[in-house]
């Protein structure tokens, strides 16, 4: 059964100095329901994304008159956990890679359709929304050696050290966790951590696992948890994933 569509409510922020796109993504979201508010420069969207009222979501112009947007995206990431979507001209793997590297939770190269924008809102916005809903409940979930996962409490630990994930990363992890030790194909990741049907670049998994492992491993270049598996997918150790009691 398909997901019910969006409640048009939520706050989206437009990052974008060209008149002529922002008044076009302007139009597209406010034909769908969307609350809209658009800045010219990097200084004032940061502004805007860190005020009140809440922001449920960020479209970032790379190129801005003041500032990157790779800068604003590690600027917007330190304070908040909004999902970002880049908008860029620029097609090269390693661009698009840098932007994720950034925070960004993903990418849209320009050229691009309504119909393609606005499945990349509606994704981000229903793992968000997914992510916070319910009461958690603590006191369940993974133990892999040093490294303590609870879903409940969305909370991950070292050595009793807390670790701070995104919540991206978060739905990575516990992706891994729940398969207790076997393969995830990529597939697999993809539809829970992005969604079911997620169309976008699956190199942009890479790219999280690299970020995961620069965060939860002692040595990133020598994994201890998150294993590559060429050709298939990932897997958290197998040897040492146990349900936490």
């Amino acid at each position: 059964m398909a997901e019910p569509a969006l409640p048009p409510s939520g706050r989206i922020v437009v990052i974008e100095d060209d008149p002529v796109q922002a008044r076009a993504i302007r139009a597209i979201l406010h034909h769908e329901g969307f609350l809209i508010e658009v800045a010219a420069t990097a200084a004032e969207g940061v502004q805007l994304v860190t005020s009140p009222p809440p922001v449920d979501l960020v479209l970032l112009d790379v190129m801005l008159p003041d500032l990157s947007g790779l800068e604003v995206a590690r600027r917007l990431r330190a304070e908040t956990e909004v999902p970002i979507i880049l908008l860029t001209s620029r097609r090269d793997e390693i661009d698009k890679v840098i932007g994720l590297e950034a925070g960004a939770d993903d990418y849209v190269t320009k050229p691009y359709g309504a119909a393609e924008l606005l499945a990349r809102i509606r994704a981000h916005l229903r793992r968000s929304r997914r992510a916070g809903s319910g009461t958690p409940r603590a006191g369940s979930g993974y133990q892999v050696g040093a490294l303590a996962i609870d879903p409940g409490t969305r909370e991950v630990r070292r050595d009793h050290e807390a670790i701070q994930l995104t919540p991206r990363e978060f739905d990575l992890l516990r992706v891994l966790a729940e398969a207790s030790g076997r393969v995830v194909d990529r597939q697999h990741i993809l539809d829970g951590v992005f969604g079911p049907g997620y169309f976008g670049d699956e190199r942009m998994l890479d790219t999280y696992v690299r970020r995961l492992r620069k965060k939860i491993e002692v040595d990133p270049e020598h994994p201890r948890y998150v294993h590559t598996v060429r050709g298939v997918g990932y897997r958290l150790a197998a040897e040492e994933v146990r349900a936490a009691v």
